[in-house]
């Protein structure tokens, strides 16, 4: 027992972690070097005075809610801290705490995260100045989408509305013309007038100016109700969340994300009807692409070619993409994205 003294004595001289001993009443009572060595106090200094006097202004209230959970009888396991060094630095801990109530002490051991932590700021800065810019570009395509839509169907769209018309005024000028002619002037308007509604349907599917009119939950009503039309698929949009509670870019996001998935479920599904649902799940939005047709029936390798737009474009908003994994049945596939007002 004396040798296993010493060797514990020596372990805690030359362990890099950091071992206390706490009271209850949130005072040190014992501490090994690396304590003073990672922090820089003095054991007066830090025998004098209380654990919250070391700890960071913002992680006190945190680490006493804790500290009362280890008095309940719980081990504390990976609790992450912040205390402040005598010269002012930060240090990120990472505590496992257990509390001994026969007297009233606290064993804990932690270890130094700091390097971790800031290289995980890093990582973290990288991501949010690349998110950024894929924002950035995300709306500069948008913008340059609704600069086209509106030449289409303001421009391009009225023209043909002015020769639709000048089509008609020629037949009415001229009653006598021969059976063959009128035809003809007959097929013009037609064709004229079917170039005008795939314009405003090109329009619509480049920048829907109807999200910005009438919210999400109409304009993918719309979207639904023209996929059945053009691909004789029933497709059914039901709404099950406030789109009050989204971003206008998030909004466009979810469009773009359901236009992808159609024409996804068009290319790789032997499609029966179609369901689209929003819906809220605890900390993220759900958008469920429900197929209860014959399923999926290509190569895995084309849909996953099939999926890159929508798990990009899922990604690029805190989302993931649940893919289909049903051959030949009817299957489902899911977008989550975590809530703008969620905790990380």
């Amino acid at each position: 027992m004396e040798n296993l003294s010493i060797d514990l004595k020596t372990f805690l001289e030359i362990t890099p972690h950091l071992v206390c001993i706490a009271g209850k009443d949130g005072y040190l009572k014992k501490v090994n070097p690396a304590v003073l060595r990672k922090l820089g106090y003095s054991e007066e200094e830090l025998y004098s005075n209380h654990i919250f006097t070391f700890i960071h202004p913002d992680d006190v209230e945190r680490t006493g809610e804790r500290r009362e959970e280890l008095f309940s009888g719980n081990v504390l396991h990976d609790f992450v801290n912040r205390y402040v060094t005598k010269d002012g630095k930060t240090l990120w801990l990472e505590w496992t705490s257990v509390y001994l109530p026969e007297n009233e002490y606290v064993l804990a051991i932690a270890k130094d995260i700091t390097l971790r932590k800031e290289v995980e700021k890093q990582v973290e800065d990288e991501y949010n100045k690349y998110k950024s810019l894929a924002t950035h570009f995300k709306k500069v395509i948008e913008k340059d989408k609704k600069h086209i839509a509106y030449e289409l169907h303001e421009e391009l769209a009225q023209l043909l509305s002015v020769i639709n018309m000048d089509i008609g005024w020629l037949a009415d000028q001229e009653p006598g013309l021969p059976q063959h002619v009128k035809e003809r002037v007959e097929h013009a308007s037609a064709i004229s007038r079917q170039l005008i509604k795939t314009i405003q349907r090109l329009a619509f599917a480049i920048s829907p100016q109807m999200l910005d009119d009438f919210g999400l939950h109409t304009t993918m009503g719309w979207l639904c109700n023209e996929f059945s039309i053009l691909n004789n698929i029933p497709c059914v949009y039901e709404p099950g969340y406030d789109e009050k509670l989204l971003s206008h870019e998030m909004q466009v996001d979810f469009f773009r994300i359901s236009q992808d998935a159609l024409l996804y479920v068009l290319d790789h599904s032997e499609a029966g009807a179609i369901r689209i649902r929003m819906e809220d799940a605890v900390d993220s939005i759900r958008i469920r692409f429900i197929d209860s047709g014959a399923g999926f029936t290509t190569a895995h390798a084309k849909k996953e070619a099939g999926l890159l737009s929508i798990r990009e474009r899922a990604a690029s908003i805190h989302g993931v993409l649940r893919e289909p994994q049903a051959i030949g049945q009817g299957s489902e596939m899911q977008v989550l994205v975590r809530k703008q007002n969620s905790k990380n």
